[in-house]
């Protein structure tokens, strides 16, 4: 089992660039395959979530090649049946239902996966698709999908759910006549999503808002696209800049995509610099407490929860972190705990009282983000610090290490 070892205490000096965002790559890859046409994605780091979803496509029959970080896919779909082991590796393989739907009109699907943080059912996605006419049965480790034909429908979610808007605009665009997602997800990500198959030929209109109107075309065609920079990547280097001293500048953000957090360092007195693409971060030792409760975009982001928790364990004060999102979200905490940070959980919300200093201690990283934020504490605590349990990070950040290493951090991968 890999795992890393962390010397803490060294200051983080210099510059990092975020790449493409995982989260909207993976929606990207999964629509790729409602066009015959080639598909041309630049800027695509190969972390292991990203790979997954290649190899899925590959069991399709499509054709992935992969050079200079752009991938050329050339969608010969000849193979519908996807229940397979993988597909129980990747949550965001549930969005095959929608492109295979609306390229294959009936797919068997294998349940999706993920990190263990809490239940995410695929309740919305089923129930937007079924509107647009496809029958959907659920059996025991797969899911069952078929349609004559795809008609566009007005669809109410319960949930702004960034997952299941997605689905159901892939499928969407493909569908005869209009359709219509109310409270639909605003994330950055289903934008960009939106932007890619507009790309194609699509017709959306009013991807960003809660309300998305899809005009369904009989075709779409070949591609080239950039997705958009990691808010996630970004706002991670963000807090890793804040609590191990020096300052860090990070490059190829889109500062309204990290406003959020943004506002939350100000209201902790860290300072930042914002350029036009980029953001600096200057530590300082004089934290102040926050309270953070996530929500769906424009709100606090769940996947910032973990790391901003380790900035807020050295706050001088007391914080309060409330999850909305997914209530199995604080896996983090317990290894935390062995560094010496104070935190009390009840229920959803954690008790975040400052302490001086971090020390160093044997963790596991048990999920994506909550193993980033494991790595921030172990950089800036007393002591070596030994994580395993780390191919939860490789999922989600890219050449990690090789970053930490240039910015001066003392970081190695054992294999």
């Amino acid at each position: 089992m890999e795992k890393f070892i962390i010397s803490g205490g060294k200051k983080l000096f210099g510059s990092v660039k975020v790449h493409s965002s995982k989260n909207a790559i993976l929606p990207i890859l999964a629509a790729s395959i409602i066009t015959e046409d080639n598909i041309y994605l630049h800027d695509i780091p190969m972390l292991e979530d990203i790979k997954i979803m290649i190899e899925i496509l590959r069991h399709c029959g499509c054709e992935v090649r992969n050079t200079d970080e752009t991938l050329v896919i050339s969608p010969n779909v000849v193979n519908n049946d996807i229940n397979i082991d993988i597909v129980n590796k990747l949550r965001a393989s549930i969005l095959l239902l929608g492109s295979m739907l609306a390229r294959c009109n009936k797919v068997i699907l294998g349940m999706p996966g993920g990190c263990n943080i809490g239940t995410r059912p695929i309740d919305l996605h089923i129930k937007g698709l079924s509107k647009l006419g496809a029958e959907i049965k659920l059996n025991q480790g797969y899911i069952e999908a078929k349609v004559k034909k795809l008609k566009g429908e007005k669809i109410y979610l319960d949930f702004p759910s960034v997952g299941a808007t997605e689905n159901i605009m892939i499928a969407a665009v493909l569908a005869e006549g209009e359709t219509i997602i109310e409270n639909a997800a605003t994330e950055p990500e289903v934008v960009c999503l939106a932007n890619f198959l507009s790309s194609m030929g699509a017709k959306i209109y009013g991807a960003g808002t809660d309300t998305i109107r899809i005009l369904g075309v009989n075709k779409l065609k070949s591609a080239s696209f950039t997705p958009i920079p990691d808010r996630i990547e970004a706002g991670t280097y963000m807090v890793m800049a804040a609590v191990c001293g020096g300052e860090i500048e990070i490059t190829n953000v889109v500062i309204e995509h990290i406003r959020p957090i943004i506002a939350k360092f100000k209201e902790c007195n860290i300072k930042v610099v914002e350029g036009e693409n980029t953001i600096k971060v200057f530590s300082t030792d004089k934290i102040k407490p926050t309270d953070i409760k996530t929500l769906p975009y424009p709100g606090f982001p769940t996947d910032m929860q973990a790391p901003m928790m380790s900035l807020l364990t050295v706050a001088k004060g007391t914080s309060m972190v409330i999850e909305t999102i997914f209530e199995n979200r604080f896996l983090h905490v317990g290894e935390l705990l062995k560094m010496g940070a104070n935190i009390k959980l009840e229920g959803r919300v954690a008790i975040v009282e400052g302490v001086k200093r971090l020390t160093s201690a044997k963790l596991e990283a048990k999920d994506l983000r909550g193993g980033a934020a494991l790595v921030i504490a172990a950089l800036m605590a007393d002591g070596t610090t030994e994580i395993e349990g780390i191919e939860h990070i490789s999922r989600g950040y890219f050449e990690f290490e090789k970053n930490i290493l240039s910015l001066g951090g003392d970081i190695k991968r054992i294999v």
